[in-house]
């Protein structure tokens, strides 16, 4: 199929010009248009890899302890944004104050996994399989959050999957993607480097057009042609002269350019439901630093682009849920070198039209040293499980959750973190 139309980008949505005949899909996604009636949920999950020191990330300062056990590294009182007169957020993270007090946005601290493994890689194989501590488990939770879900079309009635219900901002599909349901990994829309299931694929060889001749994968069977349409589609649209909204500014660097391309995927209608972006640089064993340095370097960035990625959603916002996690925390007293060591528990983040925001759920356990993990680390009083939990069974509708989360007993109550 050729496209004789002239596609391009107007206001942040697709437009067509012309009278020759396409595709329903891409009629629908050009003009993002939904059917009556028909709204679809979306949820973002955004990795924070190496171990985000959520002591310093939303700041205890209430606590005394929290000062005595970094002398050089804690985030004094005048610097802390208040929240609620105990927590505060570390001041990179500006850009999260107006949506905190919209009551957009919430927090879980001493969030995580219970697993004890200090271990980066096993750390994050658990939390994007979601079966803490079995390596034997080959797919995603993000994906068998699917399972269930009846599929939606680019315009958001249940039909066949669309192309990109299921994305990954990358060169290749995650753990948490892997699975059954079809599933795309998109590394660059301005030249489209796509890879499918195979996390080695080499980037510069995994053309869309290469892998949709050649592959047997499941990804490129049966919505495989309407992918390759889209990818055309897009292609013609030049998705480097997309404007975000007015006002909407992403911080350069590869985080920002993921959340300002899922953005334009969204806006643009191709049936988007779920989605997963990741951001590193939290590793900090070495002079990590205050209110300057380098976890406010990379705080500002990642507080920077999901502000603007909200921004830019518009009215879209209202229903999407943003929510964020890391494969640990650190621990609780600051290193010889003025930084921290893997440690346990952690901060989650999320953000989203029908998030209760404005609140710190969860239970705080206390930086006393008989309160600490170990003798070590702040203790995990919410288990990450329990959060996604409630994103998927109560936005989402997935009441399946034993096989989206095999092995976890919830023992409690959800926080009841959704309107």
């Amino acid at each position: 199929m050729s496209l004789t139309r002239r596609i391009f980008l107007r206001n942040g949505a697709l437009a067509l010009v012309g009278t020759a005949a396409l595709p329903g899909f891409l009629t629908r996604a050009a003009f993002g248009a939904a059917e009556p009636g028909t709204r679809t949920k979306r949820f973002v999950v955004i990795f924070q890899r190496g171990a985000a020191d959520g002591l310093n990330i939303v700041v205890p300062h209430g606590e005394m302890a929290y000062y005595s056990m970094r002398p050089t590294i804690n985030i004094p009182r005048k610097s802390v944004i208040d929240l609620d007169g105990f927590f505060g957020l570390h001041p990179a993270l500006a850009s999260f104050e107006p949506l905190w007090k919209q009551k957009h946005l919430a927090i879980i601290h001493a969030s995580g996994s219970p697993d004890p493994t200090r271990s980066h890689f096993d750390a994050q194989d658990f939390m994007e399989s979601g079966t803490p501590g079995i390596k034997a488990t080959d797919d995603g939770w993000l994906n068998r959050c699917l399972h269930d879900l009846p599929a939606k079309s680019a315009a958001g009635a249940a039909s066949d999957p669309a192309a990109f219900r299921a994305i990954a901002l990358g060169p290749s599909l995650p753990r948490i993607l892997l699975g059954k349901e079809p599933a795309v990994a998109i590394n660059n829309l301005n030249d489209f480097s796509i890879g499918g299931k195979n996390p080695k694929a080499a980037p510069l060889a995994n053309t869309f057009e290469a892998m949709y001749e050649h592959s047997v994968d499941a990804v490129m069977h049966g919505t495989g042609q309407e992918t390759f349409d889209a990818v055309k589609m897009l292609r013609a649209a030049d998705p480097s002269k997309y404007m975000p909204a007015a006002g909407v500014n992403y911080p350069k660097g590869r985080f920002g350019d993921s959340l300002r391309q899922l953005a334009q995927l969204i806006k643009a209608n191709v049936g988007v439901q779920v989605a997963f972006a990741d951001i590193g640089g939290w590793d900090h064993h070495v002079n990590e630093g205050s209110t300057q340095g380098q976890i406010a370097n990379v705080l500002g960035d990642f507080s920077r682009a999901i502000a603007a990625f909200w921004k830019d959603l518009g009215d879209l916002g209202e229903d999407t849920v943003v929510v964020t996690m890391s494969e640990f925390g650190r621990t609780a007293r600051e290193n010889g070198n003025r930084g921290t060591d893997h440690g346990h528990a952690n901060v989650m983040f999320v953000l989203g039209g029908p998030v209760r925001g404005g609140k710190v759920y969860g239970r705080w356990p206390g930086l006393d040293q008989s309160q600490l993990y170990e003798g070590r680390d702040l203790a995990v009083t919410t288990d990450f499980r329990l959060v996604l939990s409630e994103m998927v069974s109560r936005y989402l509708g997935n009441r399946d959750l034993k096989s989206v989360f095999p092995g976890f007993e919830q023992t409690g109550r959800f926080l009841q973190m959704l309107s």
